[in-house]
């Protein structure tokens, strides 16, 4: 794998959309003790061990949000769910650079 993540976007205008109302499919790949400690409302947990497995759960052709704690296993998800043909855009900084409140739930 040579790392190439097709599209970014940061947790800024992630929340800029939720609040517009868009309807955003968003999946959230960190470990279930940490999706625990809270996540964005709306977020799909699926494990970054157990993506491939799970690929059934979404939808190649619908633009889907990847994001995790800094942004770096969401990068190999995206790079992952790329190879496959899903639309995927990596949160950079992840989650640990969220700022929304209330858009946050635990």
């Amino acid at each position: 794998m040579a790392f190439k993540i097709p599209k970014e976007i940061n947790p800024q205008q992630v929340a800029k959309r939720l609040k517009a109302g868009e309807s955003l499919i968003m999946v959230d790949v960190r470990e279930l003790a940490e999706w625990a400690d809270g996540h964005i409302v709306g977020a799909k947990h699926i494990p970054l061990g157990q993506l491939m497995e799970r690929l059934g759960e979404l939808d190649p052709k619908r633009e889907t949000l990847v994001m995790c704690r800094s942004g770096s296993r969401s990068g190999l998800a995206c790079e992952m769910l790329s190879e496959k043909g899903y639309n995927v855009v990596n949160m950079t900084g992840g989650l640990s650079a969220w700022t929304d409140e209330s858009l946050w739930e635990q």
